[in-house]
């Protein structure tokens, strides 16, 4: 953090107070937000803020994108999911053409257009090598024939990058990845349900058909076959990151509640703070937040310096999600029944947690992605 920063922190913290917070009820009932919120964010230079100038960002760094990840953590909003935008942005930053990044980029800094990528198959979680939907080379168009499922800003997406297979024979180097722009304007795409979820009831999570859809073979996302597994491989550290790093400011968040609930609470007499055993376990919570946030600020200085590997985003990624988890649940039960109150953040922050352990790959794969380097 510097001074920078800090007067940046300040302007998305009044961004979200005024522009998200006082409409998460509406945005759960509906089960996307607002399409209006993302040219506002545009607007307010809260959009791909590490992008270069020359395509339309505002030329900052990944701590401009932290900050903000924080600030959203912090207030309890999951249903706004600038991350995803921000990851989409990021495969064409780090995988397009000169000529696709000066296509594509400025619409998604402006918020003109939301970004949406279609990984997940009704039979295919973390295992990406094993996508179903093809895509067939017909002389200058590919025709794209699948479904994909649990994809996140699927009904507002105005860039939807496919995961697909060009060479369903050859396995992780028949993965390429193309770009649809604006999908619901080809008829050969089809949003399906909205999701019914457990927790981050307000964030635009669909179900994706692809049926014959035709998509330019200038669209094939760096303008190459088969190194869509590569592409995705070198991006997805920055995606556990923003999720670990989600995950630790949202637990945070958590015990801040809780430090605000017994303080005041009392039972037999006294505030549930002077009870021994609420003050060692609040003890324990804060010494782990405390490790997670040096943890995530070393993670990211060395995003920053571009050498973030693959398996250290993948502890941030297990041990983030694990801890929010953990810690969510218990600063839940110092509420006692109040805490199962949807009224109160923590429930909802309980129920928006559990999803973290599961997407951006499982936690499970991320243990054996760090395993892989102990061999």
């Amino acid at each position: 953090m510097n001074e920078e920063l800090a007067l940046f922190r300040d302007n998305v913290r009044k961004f979200i107070a005024a522009e998200i917070t006082p409409f998460e009820e509406e945005w759960d009932a509906q089960q996307f937000v607002d399409r209006a919120l993302w040219t506002k964010a545009g607007a307010a230079g809260l959009l791909c803020t590490d992008v270069a100038e020359e395509y339309g960002g505002a030329g900052g760094s990944f701590a401009h994108e932290a900050v903000i990840l924080q600030e959203q953590a912090r207030a309890g909003n999951t249903s706004w999911a600038k991350g995803v935008h921000e990851i989409v942005t990021h495969y064409i930053v780090g995988c397009g053409t000169p000529e696709q990044k000066r296509r594509w980029l400025p619409k998604l800094v402006s918020g003109e257009w939301v970004g949406a990528i279609a990984m997940t198959e009704p039979g295919t979680g973390s295992d990406l090598q094993a996508v179903r939907t093809r895509a067939e080379r017909k002389g200058e168009t590919y025709v794209v024939n699948g479904a994909k499922t649990f994809i996140s800003n699927g009904h507002h997406c105005g860039l939807l990058i496919i995961v697909c297979k060009t060479n369903p024979a050859e396995g992780a180097k028949g993965v390429s990845l193309l770009v649809v722009e604006e999908p619901t304007e080809h008829p050969g795409f089809r949003c399906g349900r909205l999701l019914h979820k457990i927790g981050q009831k307000g964030q635009d999570t669909a179900e994706l058909f692809f049926d014959d859809l035709q998509v330019p073979a200038e669209n094939l996302l760096g303008g190459q076959e088969g190194q869509g597994f590569y592409h995705l491989m070198n991006q997805l550290p920055r995606e556990r990151l923003i999720i670990g790093l989600g995950a630790i400011a949202a637990a945070e968040a958590a015990l801040e509640h809780a430090l605000a609930y017994v303080r005041e609470r009392k039972a037999f007499g006294k505030r549930l703070l002077e009870f021994q055993n609420t003050r060692f376990r609040l003890a324990e919570r804060h010494t782990e937040l405390t490790i997670g946030k040096v943890f995530i600020d070393h993670c990211i200085q060395r995003m920053l310096d571009g050498q973030l590997d693959a398996a250290t985003a993948s502890m941030a990624k297990w041990w983030g999600t694990q801890k929010q988890c953990e810690i969510v649940d218990e600063c839940l039960q110092f509420f006692g029944g109040y805490g199962y109150m949807l009224e109160y953040p923590i429930a909802r922050m309980y129920a928006d947690a559990r999803v973290q352990k599961i997407y951006g790959g499982t936690n499970e794969i991320m243990k054996e992605l760090i395993a892989r380097t102990l061999e």
